[in-house]
């Protein structure tokens, strides 16, 4: 008699896994494909991904971290860069 309880609680379970959420789903959202979000991208947008690339490759060259100094470049290289995007993230969810 237990065969068959173990039975049914496993196919409870797969129906509450797979078919019942479907019922519950809404019309699916309309993907934006990748060429478009870049698209979107504002001059000043792709200008601040390019110095986020330069500003810390330029900060190691000047520290040289691998040799000692590994603290300065962290705060003087790492630390500017993600503060600067932590601002413009709380800026940007402000606006909206």
């Amino acid at each position: 008699m237990t065969g068959i309880s173990e039975i049914l609680i496993l196919v409870l379970l797969i129906v509450c896994i797979l078919i019942i959420p479907r019922f519950f789903k809404g019309e699916p959202d309309k993907k934006v494909s990748s060429a478009n979000k870049l698209k979107k991208l504002s001059p000043k947008m792709r200008l601040s991904i390019v110095v986020t690339l330069i500003y810390p490759i330029a900060m190691a060259l000047y520290l040289k971290p691998w040799n000692q100094g590994l603290i300065l470049f962290v705060s003087f290289g790492i630390m500017p860069v993600f503060l600067a995007w932590a601002i413009f993230w709380i800026t940007a969810g402000n606006k909206k």
